[in-house]
């Protein structure tokens, strides 16, 4: 089997949504009255079960290699409390921000414009030769 699994990207969900089927199919042939004494159904049997080996292997495989995956059921919940906390504290930042931005935009400056002096000296260029 390769080292790396060729699902890098996506969760293969049709992988595991196929097991149960498999199993069941297992299942079904065991059941069945001829059991397997014959060998058509010896060679059903155990061309289902291998079928379900390879797709439980391949599941197993694929459940190790996940990001996290090594973690105990209580410390991704420890981290999933953790990310649910910080995710609400940026939650009650933005909005204090907003209500900040929008407290600004409401103030009433009475008459800027009229008592602001325009300085033209200030932004005409020096002619050329004149310094201070």
């Amino acid at each position: 089997m390769a080292s790396t699994p060729e699902w890098t990207h996506s969760l293969p969900t049709a992988l595991f949504d196929g097991l149960l089927p498999k199993l069941a199919i297992v299942l079904e042939l065991t059941q069945k009255a001829e059991g397997t004494a014959t060998p058509v159904a010896k060679q059903a049997l155990l061309h289902a079960t291998n079928d379900f080996k390879y797709a439980l292997a391949q599941a197993k495989d694929y459940a190790s290699t996940l990001a996290g995956g090594d973690l105990l059921v209580e410390e991704q919940d420890s981290v999933v409390a953790m990310l649910e906390m910080l995710k609400q504290h940026k939650q009650q930042q933005l909005m204090q921000f907003a209500s900040e931005v929008g407290s600004l935009s409401t103030i009433a400056i009475p008459n800027v414009s009229s008592k602001m002096e325009i300085d033209s000296t200030a932004s005409t260029p020096f002619a050329s030769g004149a310094q201070f």
